[in-house]
């Protein structure tokens, strides 16, 4: 079925993974690939129309994302399945649609979030990861986790995260609200993983890094709470690379309909 332009518009949620490593983030670029950008030209070709879509997240370049949201409107009439099928079938494969809702026009990606949660991932172990590469960050000096995971704690709640955001951030408030923030190891792999209200510019990779001081046992646990209420970001630990960082999960009131995320 052909869109109609002048027929009534409707607005379709969609949940997508992609491999960031080849694509300058999120968000829409003049000259660089972006996962806007694709995922934009495969729905305009299935729709007969011109589309633009709108995330939850605007994920840096490199990182990746396994739960991301995104909405378009359109006046082209397809079933969700159609879309899924349809859709896939144009965008590159280090992207790709997980499901597809109808849903209201009072819903939009970004602003009806409630939470979002980001997982960082480490690869602790002596020798690097042929396999793992663009996916983890690999340390081969050993990183006491419990101690990162004590450190973390004064992070969860409401703060003002001005120490962990970058210098080019453009976000009006640097309070954010942290619900979550948990340091896990499995064998040679390190998990952090965060959920808050909204991020800041590299919050999260900033958060990472000066957690790694504490792990490395180059400061106390306490050193962190000493950098947050301090609010200087040159006070605190590098910024962890891109690659190790995924968007997990976004979270929406039970309203809408969406299918579960899955930190």
């Amino acid at each position: 079925m052909n869109a109609d332009p002048d027929g009534p518009s409707y607005r379709i949620a969609v949940g997508l993974e992609y491999d960031g490593t080849r694509y300058r983030g999120w968000q829409s670029q003049p000259h660089a690939p972006s996962v806007q950008d694709s995922l934009n030209t495969a729905f305009s070709s299935v729709a007969n129309q011109a589309v633009e879509s709108t995330g939850a997240g605007r994920t840096d370049a490199g990182v990746h994302a396994r739960g991301q949201v995104a909405h378009i409107d359109t006046s082209a009439a397809r079933d969700d399945h159609s879309w899924l099928l349809g859709v896939n079938t144009q965008l590159p494969n280090d992207i790709n649609l997980l499901w597809v809702r109808r849903v209201s026009l009072k819903f939009h990606a970004r602003y009806s979030a409630i939470w979002r949660g980001y997982r960082y991932s480490i690869l602790n172990r002596p020798v690097r990861s042929a396999l793992e590469r663009d996916r983890v960050w690999w340390l081969h000096q050993p990183i006491d986790h419990e101690q990162m995971q004590e450190a973390a704690q004064c992070l969860v709640g409401e703060h003002d995260f001005s120490a962990f955001r970058a210098a080019a951030c453009q976000a009006r408030s640097p309070i954010r609200t942290i619900s979550r923030l948990t340091i896990t190891r499995q064998g040679d792999h390190i998990s952090i993983y965060c959920r808050a209200n909204a991020f800041l510019h590299h919050m999260v990779r900033n958060i990472v890094g000066s957690l790694l001081s504490v792990g490395y046992g180059e400061t106390g646990p306490e050193w962190i709470e000493t950098i947050l209420v301090g609010r200087d970001r040159r006070r605190g630990g590098i910024t962890a690379p891109a690659c190790g960082l995924c968007l997990t999960d976004v979270v929406y009131p039970p309203e809408f309909n969406l299918p579960p995320s899955q930190p």
